[in-house]
């Protein structure tokens, strides 16, 4: 057992990398979690990448990014995240989608599917690998040749929104039109994906109207669910209710309200019936599974959790999994699309990558007082698993900055 402690701006907190052990005790052998969970997993990047003078201002192009990925590091941490009984959502974040595009987004894919994970990947399907979109044409062609793509190696397709779309004020009607046609054309499971605002300015106004419900309705036995990232709690308990007469999920995407979104309405444990999605058992009742960003920090505590949940001890599952959300809630903060920074700090920190590097130095985006409140909330959420490691890299990173 290594316990360190660290001083952070006049306070001490403590790092134990055993903090999970008594939690682990309590889950029976051979519990397996019900609620199906993907973690969405940050790209890692060379240490040359320190060099190039991207930035939020001055973005690098794709091509210009990719050559500094550090293919086995990203690679690595989807393992590492795997092996705490998640699926991996790869390609996912529309933030970064757009600015390391299709080439690595697609080499992100099929990496993860020679993995042949335990638990699946998701990736997000979209247009980017389209030099422009000049019709409602092209945007059924794009998705559906993404999906096909997805398909063939192995993962699920969730439709990642369409900016061309708000672009053009389309119309409700619109909407439809374009999904309908992309659904007539693709074989399921496929997930609809409604990413808010607040993740991409751009998309203020997705889905006008009636125009989501309707998407849903097109045919269930294909459109799966959808994944829901609106950080609104209220708005995914109305569509998740809505949807399971019918046998049709919802992911979250609320990092702000996952823990008890996941956790459901009934008893802990509960499930009201089993279906399957792409060959795995799917549970289905008044709860919520799960595609998270914050999953990628929180891998360790939050598949514990899970396992506690399967297993009827909410007590447990809250005691792990609420203190993972207050984490969430501080990585999210606005600007929420610079998430990823803490993320990257975090695994840093605990040794899991090199460097905390982001596309276009994303890093930069965030405060000193924003990344000693992640090391604060990460301790206190069992994150970590080398004590030594925090200590080392957080005194670093304090002296320097």
């Amino acid at each position: 057992m290594t316990k360190e402690n660290i001083e952070l701006d006049g306070h001490t907190i403590e790092v134990d990398d055993c903090a999970l052990a008594p939690f682990r005790a309590r889950v029976p052998a051979g519990t397996r979690p019900v609620r199906t969970a993907f973690a969405a997993a940050h790209v890692v990047f060379h240490a040359t990448y320190a060099a190039v003078p991207h930035s939020l201002d001055a973005p690098g192009t794709p091509d210009a990014i990719a050559e500094h990925v550090d293919w086995k590091a990203t690679i690595a941490l989807r393992r590492r995240i795997a092996a705490h009984g998640f699926g991996i959502a790869e390609a996912m974040d529309t933030a970064q989608r757009f600015e390391v595009g299709w080439d690595v987004a697609q080499h992100l894919i099929e990496e993860t599917g020679r993995l042949g994970l335990p638990r699946g990947f998701v990736a997000g399907a979209g247009v980017d690998h389209l030099a422009a979109v000049r019709s409602k044409r092209d945007l059924v062609d794009g998705v559906v040749h993404q999906v096909q793509v997805i398909q063939a190696n192995g993962g699920l397709p969730i439709i990642l929104p369409m900016l061309w779309l708000t672009a053009h004020g389309a119309t409700a009607d619109e909407y439809v039109e374009v999904y309908g046609a992309i659904v007539r054309q693709c074989r399921g499971p496929l997930f609809v994906h409604w990413l808010g605002e607040m993740f991409h300015p751009r998309l203020r106004g997705y889905f006008p109207g009636d125009s989501f419900e309707r998407v849903l309705d097109l045919d269930p036995s294909v459109v799966r669910g959808c994944k829901l990232s609106l950080l609104d709690a209220v708005h995914e308990l109305r569509t998740r209710a809505r949807l399971l007469p019918r046998g049709q999920v919802v992911l979250t995407g609320d990092d702000f309200n996952f823990a008890a979104l996941i956790a459901g309405d009934g008893p802990p444990g509960a499930v009201e019936r089993w279906s399957e999605l792409d060959g795995r058992p799917l549970a289905l009742g008044s709860f919520s599974h799960a595609l998270l960003g914050i999953l990628d920090a929180v891998a360790a505590p939050a598949g514990v959790a899970l396992s506690l949940l399967a297993a009827g001890d909410r007590a447990g599952y809250d005691e792990l999994m609420v203190p993972c959300e207050a984490l969430g809630r501080h990585l999210f903060e606005a600007p929420t699309q610079h998430y990823k920074a803490g993320i990257a700090f975090l695994a840093w920190l605990d040794g899991a990558q090199p460097n905390a590097m982001l596309a276009n130095h994303v890093e930069l985006a965030r405060s000193r007082e924003h990344y000693t409140r992640a090391i604060e909330l990460a301790a206190a959420a069992r994150v970590f698993t080398d004590a030594a490691c925090v200590a080392e890299r957080a005194r670093g990173f304090m002296g320097a900055r």
